[in-house]
């Protein structure tokens, strides 16, 4: 789960396909000054994800 805070409402959640406009969303906000607490990459430059085999 990615929550940006502020607002610490949840942007991606287990199971969701990661969007391009998911990610321009949160990289605007990291560049902005946002935190991106729950992310293994902060800036969100790189996505720590797990594939269904």
């Amino acid at each position: 789960m990615i929550s940006p805070y502020p607002p610490g409402v949840p942007v991606v959640a287990p199971g969701e396909v990661v969007t391009d406009e998911v990610l321009d969303y949160l990289r605007s906000g990291a560049e902005h000054g946002v935190l991106i607490p729950d992310a293994a990459d902060s800036s969100v430059r790189t996505l720590r994800v797990v594939a269904k085999a």
